[in-house]
């Protein structure tokens, strides 16, 4: 049984290499897709590409900048005009700023803040109101291994990725009995743009990012009493 058939999904950081293959899974499950990056004309070539896939979905997209407060609104604006609610939250956007401590600004630490976690907070703030009005909903939020450790140089980016995951445990504790599930996913390196940022690793041994959509895709397709709802994804090789 597919219960994500006819689902309205809103999926941030939708043209990014994670984004894009959350996109194409959940467009071979039947979902209704709402995307949303910074890049117009990418938005544009993706969407094409889903309907080209699946002509039976409907794909709405909107760019907005996430760190900005009118955006947040617009978009959540758009989707609610296109879907009239959404079933499902993916919360993919990202920014990965490498700066040591000595040069990192405030205004740097605002912006990274801003993208990370007030978006994925105004979001799920929204859409949760229809989830909890119709007793179902899934919210998934991507962590990262830097929502449980610290790492030189992205003092900033793991601030950002561990109130990722404080987000997500409340979350979770507090629509869990309206039936909404909510699931912070934490991958270790991915073999995206992104990726290519990380220093001292090598990017061959990186998560390829088809694995990872494949398995979000899959868990948020779980209905019965289990749910993994805190994952951390690693790599079995390093060197």
């Amino acid at each position: 049984m597919n219960i994500l058939a006819n689902k309205n999904c809103f999926i941030t950081g939708a043209t990014g290499g994670l984004g894009k293959q959350i996109s194409y899974f959940l467009a071979k499950k039947n979902c209704n897709l709402f995307l949303t990056a910074t890049d117009e004309k990418n938005l544009k070539k993706l969407a094409k590409k889903l309907l080209s896939s699946n002509k039976d979905i409907s794909v709405i997209y909107k760019s907005a900048d996430l760190s900005k407060k009118s955006d947040l609104l617009s978009i959540t604006k758009h989707a609610k005009k296109n879907f009239k609610k959404i079933d499902v939250l993916i919360n993919c956007a990202g920014i990965f700023p490498i700066k040591k401590l000595s040069s990192a600004t405030v205004d740097e630490f605002d912006y990274c803040m801003n993208v990370n976690v007030r978006a994925p907070f105004y979001l799920i703030k929204e859409f949760s109101r229809d989830m909890i009005r119709n007793k179902w909903g899934r919210i998934v939020n991507i962590g990262s291994s830097s929502s449980y450790s610290g790492f030189k140089e992205t003092s900033i980016y793991c601030t950002s990725k561990h109130a990722i995951l404080g987000l997500s445990r409340s979350v979770y504790e507090e629509l869990k009995n309206h039936n909404i599930r909510t699931f912070a996913i934490s991958p270790g390196s991915i073999k995206t743009k992104m990726g290519r940022k990380v220093k001292n690793q090598n990017y061959e041994t990186f998560i390829q990012p088809e694995e990872v959509a494949k398995f979000l895709v899959d868990i948020i397709s779980y209905d019965n009493e289990m749910i993994p709802n805190e994952i951390q994804l690693k790599r079995v090789h390093y060197e």
